[in-house]
């Protein structure tokens, strides 16, 4: 572990306010002053500094600093002569967020933009309203600060579907070596040749500690027909302990491989708390020239002489464009908005994996997993169950009935929860959180969602968030998907290496169905409408394509303006199958060369081999 030499000044919501205030002060205060005096989670040294001052032009300018947009700002800045401005919302990253377990406390905290649908039709019936609860980051490094860190890529039929919608360079086999660049694998020896890479900023491997629980939901999906292999290598269908984005213990946002690495860059400047309210445009010549943001209440114009390029998600990167004057016509006069370019497609195609919580008990007292023991386990050796985030390390791809399990192509994914050592309130070991036994959940989320929801502008205010309609289950097979889903996870924990662990379905009708006999398909198909799990792999709602209806070119470059790019999970035509970042990151990868493309020569002194990961370099020294 390294030493500290620079002073401790990392703000952030408290690892005790996260865990519910007060009854968790004594313990979970005190775990923070230990994991804060740990210079490789702190990293006070490594942190990227926040510019005091500005310049009033750059050549780049990125907007937000989350899962995509780090990586466009460290791939544009490896170039010495231009000068990149990266803009985040948020604040750095807080120390609590590197320790695996703690991945859900942060949910609903100020790094939280804590959004919700408006009311839903056909789900989250049972929520407040009627709303489905959306957390996306807002924070550098976004949702990769928040996430559970998964290292799933998705199938190849996902880009080769993408590719046969019109959008050339996109196929599996094109985005692949996107994929290899990133990473810099550390279990090769077991994973798929030819599918992982080396040397990359990206570390990707499992946590260190795996709870006994995961090793037997593997034999269960082998029961089932299911093998255990590398889901990101020759084929996506199976079970797995996932490869995650970790390194030695802890979490590996994107803000932390991409940026922290290059801070002392002179041409990387990181501008933190600040919102980007519009995108300046030429109304003449349809070409993006600066933003306008907000800092510290004041607002500012700063320009771009090459590019804007918009990294801000799914919910984000819409607003702005909206706000931008680029979207529907009539939508943005309702708010009154200046039309600038009339791009139908803005804020639409909007979606999401979406999921159900099936919950068992098991023979297992329900005592806290974190305690001193696994405390210092972590502190001494970053191993034990604070290095990894229990049970939900596990993933399995598999097949309804309604799929075609030939394609190499599920349509669910099965996730699971428990044995989380994220909160506790004395540390004690064997400290019960009640008098019941241990739950434990297998969620089941439809991998190709074909229900289909929008996004539009509360007003013009860019402070407010905006409107968002899910429009879960909106379309039948979605319910008919994950139906099936449920009872193949009820299946799971019928097998006989979950029998040794007592695994109980709880069957605690659920709220809103109790018209319905437990367990027949009516009463699924109304549970899951009332008891929506809306996930957090939102996508889509800036589409890439060559239609009417498509926001970006598979360039990426917004239609009808020129420097103007969308460069984050907004774009995918269809979600991919499976967790989310990682072909986030790939997307950031490839949206990073096209816009070398553009705008280097080979008087610039770089000349790129067919390899994206290579450069051949006869002038710059290396970065």
């Amino acid at each position: 572990m390294t030493a500290c030499n620079c002073p401790v000044t990392q703000p952030g919501p408290t690892l005790a306010s996260t865990c519910g205030g007060a009854p968790f002060m004594l313990f979970m205060g005190l775990l923070e002053v230990f994991l804060r005096s740990q210079c490789d989670l702190e990293d006070p040294c490594g942190r990227p500094q926040m510019k005091t001052t500005l310049l009033s032009e750059y050549d780049f300018i990125v907007v937000g600093g989350g899962s995509a947009g780090a990586v466009v700002a460290s791939r544009l800045s490896e170039i010495p002569e231009w000068r990149v401005l990266l803009v985040e919302a948020g604040m750095d990253e807080p120390t609590g967020t590197q320790v695996p377990s703690m991945f859900l406390n942060f949910l609903g905290s100020e790094i939280d933009w804590a959004y919700s649908t408006e009311p839903e039709e056909m789900a989250c019936l049972s929520e407040e309203g009627r709303k489905c609860y959306w957390p996306r980051g807002k924070v550098l490094g976004g949702t990769s600060v928040m996430n559970g860190m998964m290292y799933m890529r998705g199938s190849r039929k996902d880009y080769d579907t993408w590719a046969g919608l019109g959008n050339t360079g996109w196929s599996y086999n094109e985005v692949l070596p996107y994929f290899l660049k990133s990473e810099d694998n550390l279990q090769l020896d077991s994973m798929d040749r030819g599918y992982h890479g080396k040397g990359g900023l990206l570390t990707i491997t499992k946590f260190p500690y795996h709870p006994p629980l995961s090793k037997a939901i593997l034999k269960a999906g082998e029961e089932l027909g299911y093998p255990i292999r590398d889901v990101n290598g020759m084929y996506h269908t199976g079970f797995a302990i996932a490869q995650t984005t970790s390194k030695n213990g802890s979490r590996l946002s994107t803000a932390r491989a991409f940026l922290r690495p290059f801070k002392n860059r002179p041409n990387l400047h990181i501008l933190l708390n600040s919102t980007v309210t519009k995108v300046l445009i030429n109304t003449t010549t349809k070409t993006a020239y600066g933003i306008e943001l907000l800092n510290n209440g004041a607002m500012q114009s700063i320009y771009a002489s090459k590019e804007v390029i918009i990294s801000g998600g799914a919910v984000n990167t819409p607003q702005i464009l909206l706000l931008s004057g680029i979207g529907p016509e009539e939508d943005l006069a309702a708010v009154e908005v200046p039309l600038v370019h009339n791009l139908p497609g803005v804020g639409k195609n909007l979606h999401n994996h979406v999921a159900y919580f099936v919950n068992f008990n098991i023979n297992d007292s329900n005592s806290a997993p974190l305690n001193w023991a696994t405390a210092m386990e972590y502190l001494l050796f970053r191993d034990g169950l604070m290095s990894g985030t229990g049970i939900s390390e596990v993933t399995g791809f598999v097949n309804s009935k309604y799929n075609d399990p030939n394609e190499d192509n599920p349509d669910l994914q099965l996730f699971f929860g428990g044995f989380l050592a994220n909160c506790a309130k004395t540390g004690q070991v064997g400290e019960k959180l009640d008098n019941s036994t241990r739950q434990i959940n297998i969620f089941p989320a439809v991998l190709h969602p074909k229900s289909r929801g929008s996004l539009k502008l509360k007003d013009n205010n860019p402070l407010s968030h905006p409107l968002i309609y899910g429009n879960y289950l909106t379309h039948t097979d979605d319910v008919k998907v994950l139906v099936e889903g449920i009872k193949f996870a009820i299946r799971l924990a019928e097998t006989q290496a979950l029998k040794r662990y007592g695994f109980k379905l709880d069957k605690t009708h659920a709220k809103g169905c109790e018209e319905f006999k437990f367990g027949c398909d009516e009463y699924w198909e109304c549970a899951v409408r009332h008891h929506t799990g809306p996930e957090n792999h939102q996508a889509g709602s800036a589409r890439m394509g060559i239609d009417q209806m498509a926001v970006v070119n598979p360039l990426l470059q917004v239609h009808g303006i020129d420097r103007l790019r969308v460069i984050d999970a907004s774009i995918m035509p269809a979600v991919t199958s499976g967790n989310t970042n990682a072909p986030t990151i790939m997307i950031a990868e490839k949206g990073s060369d096209m816009i070398k493309a553009r705008w280097l020569t080979p008087e610039a002194g770089f000349f790129y081999t067919s390899h994206p990961s290579q450069r051949i370099d006869r002038q710059w020294g290396s970065w």
